[in-house]
């Protein structure tokens, strides 16, 4: 039996290329996503397109970043990877961050959780990052009644992808550069030990589902010409996977950075193309 599927291309406005990451309105289906040359876009439906919502670097110069795509990084352009930026914290125990990447909010308490990728390497020198096996990243965490950032853990091979569970008591990691994915205890007698859940390769973001499972962009690898292939896979908080959906009609051998559901889709992001995907079966 042959399931029919559908994918649609939402454009990104000219010049604009690379949506790493989404951010949904709340009921709306309107979202934002951050594009390489540091702008932050909103999406408000197909009538309306793309608009310019924001930046997130403070310093940023239209002139000089506007346009610029995801082979030419330029830190002063900034790297949005989703949603509204609202500059919480610089740096943690006393180290700056150098590759920010991750970030995810615990909704009934408004904690932010988020990842530093590497504290040697920015975002000019991933590809260095992954040849040297990188592995000074951090998972860290801002409390929201605090105002304080604690670095939850260390020594993180390429930290890319964070999701934390309803209750606060594990944070999904993935590592890009070890490509695996980790479950990281927060409370109870495991807390700051971690499970090895996942060892797909080149795991990246991690999205909840409304059913307490979790959407892993990721890739697997042909055999005998060592191409890739973007998936998405569905996978429960023990790592077992429950849909596996490959995406290489649309994207080729190219990356996906995120798969996100939402009103009966999947929205697809990659850091390679000009375009946000939905995917629908």
């Amino acid at each position: 039996m042959v399931l029919s599927v559908s994918f649609n291309k939402i454009q990104l406005p000219p010049n604009a290329t690379g949506p790493e990451a989404l951010a949904f309105e709340l009921g709306t289906g309107r979202f934002f996503t951050g594009v390489a040359d540091g702008r932050i876009l909103k999406y408000q439906g197909r009538t309306a397109g793309f608009v310019n919502f924001g930046f997130a670097a403070p310093n940023r110069s239209k002139s000089v970043c506007d346009g610029s795509d995801t082979a030419n990084p330029n830190p002063e352009c900034g790297r949005a990877l989703g949603g509204v930026v609202t500059q919480l914290s610089t740096a943690a125990d006393g180290e700056p961050y150098r590759f920010c990447n991750a970030v995810d909010v615990h909704q009934p308490t408004g904690n932010v959780y988020f990842t530093d990728a590497s504290s040697v390497y920015d975002i000019r020198q991933l590809t260095i990052a992954v040849n040297a096996q990188d592995s000074t990243g951090r998972l860290l965490k801002y409390d929201m009644k605090t105002k304080q950032v604690t670095v939850l853990f260390r020594n993180l091979s390429g930290a890319v992808g964070v999701a934390v569970d309803e209750e606060e008591k594990y944070v999904l990691v993935s590592e890009f550069i070890a490509n695996r994915t980790l479950k990281i205890w927060l409370q109870g007698p495991q807390a700051k030990k971690f499970d090895i859940i996942n060892r797909q390769p080149m795991p990246d973001n991690i999205k909840r589902t409304t059913i307490r499972n979790f959407w892993l962009a990721a890739a697997t690898v042909n055999q005998p010409t060592q191409s890739i292939v973007p998936i998405g896979q569905r996978i429960t908080a023990f790592g077992t996977v429950v849909q596996t959906v490959r995406f290489e009609r649309w994207y080729g051998n190219k990356s996906i950075s995120e798969v996100q559901e939402f009103g009966g889709g999947l929205y697809v992001a990659s850091r390679l193309v000009d375009f946000v995907g939905v995917y629908r079966p």
